[in-house]
């Protein structure tokens, strides 16, 4: 009798929402990193987990699918292996399907096959696993709307694998929230900056090329200078960009030029060696070819201006700047400059020493008894036996020489510097 009793009490203190019907699907995007925070962050999503999926074995682990690809690539396994994925629960009644969709469609690029940016495998294939005909009609709707707008925006056939999901394994607990434990992680590009077009008030879907329209439109190599141009790659919501704005870019004054865009593609004619993966990144470019690039930003300013360095120096101005090295006495560039300007640091830009604070001191290396204001550190050089302060550049931490106190007045220092890692900048005489 108690127990009857019971029963409706026991149902009665059940929320109705608890009751309420969810949904998932498996999508593959890449490293499952990204894809866990991007796609976490759709109103409706209620959780997204990272795993594996698509692949012949049922059991498998982040080193096993690491192995089998290995195995893979060298043509010793014809085995299908699984893709990294990431699990997206939501609620339909907050946030359809094709919503959710949509978001996997821009936030990664749908037409690179076996890889995503620098990830490279069939391990990081772009793939839908669906569980039932209702998500397989969805999907393939959804792919062929994207395909209009890639192909208004120039790209090629989507490769995203569609499938029913088979041997789907919950990721290690290391890869779950990984961005979120992480937050010094990456930030991805989210796609290829194409937008699905969405639908206009009738229902219809808007054109294919006003979608398009909507990305960030692509530099345009008549405004940026084909000797050689710098390009700063972001993205939007990016604190990495924007820190790097503010700490690299805002006081730039180096004599490369830069310029930043949110379109991942470069101009038109101009070729980067591989896609883009994380923002910001970096690309050296001359006569129109990627040289070099730097991918991420986490505050390491003299980093940055090394890899910098390493492009525009000469050996010899590498040797001095990043080995301590030292040019010949009567040797080095401006030893007889008496112009009114200032010397500069030859990547940054940054003032080092006015021409009024430099005098002839017969050592055969430019000397000056003053240098700009916070422009230089000292540091203790115990080398060759010898007991001295050398100085580097501040802003870029190349070494510049050493200070003694043999100078003229005011101040009674010396400072000793390699004319080699010297820029000078003369000044522009008043009309």
């Amino acid at each position: 009798m108690l127990s009857r009793l019971l029963i409706p009490v026991l149902f009665a203190i059940v929320p109705l929402s608890a009751l309420a019907a969810t949904d998932a699907i498996v999508l593959g995007m890449g490293c499952f990193w990204g894809a866990e925070k991007r796609m976490s962050e759709i109103p409706g999503v209620l959780d997204v987990e990272s795993g594996y999926a698509g692949g012949d074995a049922e059991r498998v682990g982040y080193r096993d699918v690491l192995r089998l690809e290995k195995r893979i690539q060298r043509g010793k396994s014809d085995a299908r292996n699984h893709a990294e994925v990431v699990k997206v629960t939501f609620d339909p009644e907050q946030v359809s399907l094709e919503r959710v969709l949509i978001g996997f469609w821009e936030n990664h690029d749908p037409t690179q096959g076996d890889r995503q940016g620098n990830d490279v495998g069939s391990n990081y294939r772009s793939a839908i696993y669906y569980s039932n005909p209702a998500q397989r009609a969805v999907a393939i709707e959804t792919r062929d709307t994207y395909q209009q707008a890639l192909d208004a925006a120039g790209y090629g056939p989507i490769s995203t694998e569609i499938a029913p999901l088979r041997h789907y394994n919950r990721a290690e607990s290391d890869h779950q929230d990984y961005l979120t434990k992480n937050p010094d992680g990456y930030c991805g590009l989210g796609g290829t900056q194409v937008a699905y077009p969405r639908l206009a008030q009738d229902g219809a879907a808007k054109p294919a090329s006003e979608a398009a329209k909507r990305q960030p439109e692509r530099l345009h190599a008549s405004d940026l200078d084909a000797e050689r141009q710098l390009i700063v790659f972001e993205a939007e919501d990016c604190p990495f960009c924007k820190r790097f704005r503010a700490e690299v870019l805002a006081g730039w004054s180096s004599e490369v030029p830069v310029v930043t865009t949110l379109n991942p593609r470069p101009p038109a004619g101009w070729t980067l060696e591989k896609d883009l993966f994380a923002t910001p990144t970096m690309v050296l470019f001359e006569d129109g070819q990627e040289v070099s690039r730097y991918t991420g930003y986490k505050g390491d300013q003299e980093r940055f201006w090394t890899w910098l360095g390493f492009q525009i120096l000469t050996p010899e101005q590498q040797r001095i700047a990043f080995e301590q090295g030292t040019e010949r006495a009567f040797t080095g560039s401006h030893l007889d400059e008496q112009r009114p300007g200032v010397f500069v640091d030859p990547i940054t830009g940054a003032p080092l020493f006015r021409s009024d604070t430099k005098f002839e001191s017969k050592s055969g290396w430019p000397s000056f008894f003053n240098p700009v204001e916070g422009a230089l550190t000292y540091h203790e050089d115990d080398s060759h036996g010898m007991r001295r302060t050398e100085v580097r550049s501040a802003s870029s931490g190349i070494h510049l020489g050493h200070v003694f106190d043999d100078g003229p007045p005011p101040t009674g220092k010396r400072y000793c510097i390699n004319g080699n890692v010297l820029s000078f900048i003369a000044d522009i005489e008043a009309n």
